[in-house]
Order: C-alpha cells, then structure tokens, then sequence
C-alpha cells in the first residue's frame, strides 16, 4: 500500500492510500506462510512445454504446382503438452497442475499469405479446408502457430481458467512448387 507524499517524503494533506500490488517473497517477512500469487500460476503457464504442432501437407513431401491447392493438416507431436495433457509441477509448496486448451491455429504459408486465427485442424483431400494455392513458383517455409489458453488447479482442488493465453510458433516445413506444362504424349 503507498499514497502521495511530498518533496520530503510526508504524505500530502487528504492523500489517500491505494494498493500498489503483492509480494512474492512472504518468505522474507518473519512469520509469514509461503503464499502462491496469480502471477506465480501465470509464469508457470509461460513456462510450460507446449507441443509445437507440424504442418503436414498433401501432397505428400512438399512438393506441389503452382495454382494446385496444397491442404493443411495440424499434427501434434509426442514431445511436449498437447491440448488436455497435464503439467504437474511445485510452487512454494503446492501442487500445481496446468491443463493447456487448443484455442487456435494460424497457418503461415511462407509467402506472405495467412490463414487464421481459425479452430480448424485442417485435412487432406478432398475434405481439408486449409488450403492455399502458390502463385510463383520456388521453395517457401511454411508453418502454423498455435494459441493456447488453459486451466490450472492448486492441490486437487476445481479446476480453474487462466486469464491468458500463449501462442507457440510451430517448425518449418519447407514446400516446393513447381511450373508444369501439358504435352500430349502419343
């Protein structure tokens, strides 16, 4: 708590106190439990190892035409916490699970062009409905970028939702388009 004070650190007539925020370090004050703070919950979140989701594509291995449509597909790898896995972790003393919450997916085709903020996973042919058509052709570093939100609990107790969220970018995969032209073979 603090309130307005003068040039001599008096405090200035009808200066009202106001809440400057908490401490972290209640293990510095003699008598004092060790307290968990939003802010605590809200770094573990940061810190979790989040999944970075692959953009698979058909067709397969990356190579397309140009103006041919090239589907997306979000895949989950093994590594890291993919949506409705638990991160379990300890802050000052409690049990903290963190259950991260697909929000969205952001495809990044490499040339300039986006797809999202969407919900889609994407698909294959004929079904998919990420796809994007390259206008030129050459090599383009395509990805997509998930967003997060998610729920932690303290000790067992309800679940409860952070008030945040955590855009991980994914790896790149490169796509190779080619021109082609129609011969008639006889």
């Amino acid at each position: 708590w603090s309130r307005q004070v003068d040039v001599d650190n008096q405090p200035l007539p009808g200066a009202t106190w106001f809440e400057e925020g908490y401490t972290c370090l209640p293990d510095l004050v003699p008598g004092a439990t060790n307290v968990l703070t939003a802010e605590m919950i809200l770094k573990a979140f940061h810190d979790t190892a989040f999944a970075k989701a692959t953009a698979a594509v058909q067709p397969v291995k990356g190579t397309t035409l140009v103006n041919l449509p090239t589907y997306y597909e979000l895949q989950w790898p093994a590594e890291g916490f993919q949506p409705d896995e638990v991160d379990t972790t300890t802050l000052v003393g409690h049990r903290v699970q963190i259950k991260p919450t697909f929000q969205s997916a952001t495809y990044v085709f490499g040339d300039g062009t986006t797809f999202g903020p969407t919900h889609s996973d994407g698909g294959v042919w004929p079904t998919g409905d990420v796809t994007h058509a390259y206008p030129t052709p050459g090599a383009y570093q395509a990805r997509v970028d998930t967003t997060f939100t998610g729920d932690f609990r303290i000790n067992g107790g309800p679940w409860t939702q952070i008030p945040d969220t955590v855009t991980v970018t994914g790896p790149t995969t490169t796509i190779t388009v080619h021109t082609a032209k129609p011969v008639l073979v006889h």
